[in-house]
């Protein structure tokens, strides 16, 4: 039996759970998970975009060290720069007490935007895909969160670049990376867009969409066969909240291990500054932002930064997959009281 042949042993439904599915010649109920009972897309649209906003503004604080870390000695060799940053705690403990409790929490207002838009489009996309049957054949889950993570960082990419800028931004005394010198965010909109012109908004994109596919992939399927496999394990009772729990806890471990290169390259992008042709200073695009970095700093120069990026990764995806699946498990029981009346 393939890993998309998984036995289904319970009737029950949820917003990830399974429906009944068709009968092999053997008499073994067998099928991957089939569309889940439909939501409203606006209405999934937003419960995408509020469960990641509710989860960003508890790890926040940790891309905001994870964009130190990242930009910490860039292209140059471990040993020959300054370190401001040492790890999760210290780096934390540097921000809190140089730029204070607000400098924690730096970018905040846009990485709400960014988080809001781009899952908004991202899960609700995937539902979508549920809805129409895509995710059910082999490979489905995986291509569909590719897919839609690819159109959620394609359309949100401008509010990325703004967060990463202003998370960039401290005092010269632990700064690291060009520092843009924003005065706020609609200042930092204002700016790049007078310099750089509409297109300028979507620098670095080049490296935020295979960095937002890999890491859709890897949350999106791993979440759904994880869930799939705890609710058949009959471990808790059925909908009930630990299996999604358990599930988005997986996720998060792939999403952390997969993500951290890809994350690296997209921050640099994104940091850069531009000379007087609009270009980028230090990269041309993502495969020499990849080369240069193996270069100067080795291959772990691209998994720099990976202890706030699971750190921060592993909650939010916990927080984001579970408050959305909260959601939509409460949205189709309404429905169907509804329906019922």
């Amino acid at each position: 039996m393939t890993s998309a042949q998984l036995l289904k042993t319970s009737p029950e439904e949820s917003a990830f759970g399974a429906q009944p599915s068709r009968m092999a010649s053997t008499g073994v109920v067998l099928g991957s998970s089939p569309p889940p009972a439909a939501v409203w897309p606006p209405l999934d649209f937003a419960m995408g975009a509020l469960s990641c906003c509710a989860a960003c503004v508890f790890t926040n604080p940790l891309e905001v060290v994870k964009t130190r870390l990242q930009l910490q000695g860039e292209l140059r060799a471990r040993g020959s720069y300054q370190r401001h940053y040492r790890g999760v705690l210290q780096a934390l403990w540097v921000v809190g007490r140089t730029d204070g409790l607000r400098g924690l929490q730096k970018g905040l207002s846009v990485g709400l935007i960014y988080q809001g838009v781009m899952n908004g489009v991202r899960l609700g996309s995937y539902s979508y895909c549920e809805a129409l049957g895509i995710t059910s054949f082999h490979g489905g889950s995986l291509l569909s969160g590719a897919g839609v993570g690819a159109l959620g960082a394609l359309i949100a990419s401008p509010a990325y670049l703004v967060k990463t800028h202003l998370q960039a931004q401290t005092v010269e005394a632990i700064a690291v990376g060009h520092q843009h010198n924003h005065l706020g965010v609609s200042d930092a909109f204002v700016t790049i867009y007078r310099r750089d012109g509409l297109i300028g908004l979507w620098r670095g994109v080049n490296g935020a969409v295979p960095r937002v596919m890999v890491g859709s992939a890897a949350q999106l399927a791993t979440f759904t066969s994880a869930k799939d496999w705890v609710s058949h394990s009959q471990w808790f009772s059925p909908n009930s909240c630990l299996t999604a729990l358990i599930a988005a806890m997986i996720s998060g471990v792939a999403v952390a291990i997969s993500m951290t290169p890809f994350d690296v390259i997209s921050t640099r992008l994104y940091n850069q500054p531009v000379d007087e042709f609009r270009k980028g200073r230090l990269y041309h695009g993502f495969s020499d932002c990849l080369l240069k970095v193996c270069q100067a700093e080795g291959l772990l120069g691209l998994y720099k930064g990976m202890g706030p990026v699971f750190v921060r990764l592993a909650p939010h995806t916990v927080l984001s997959m579970l408050f959305w699946d909260l959601m939509r498990q409460q949205t189709v029981k309404n429905n169907q009281n509804q329906g019922r009346s």
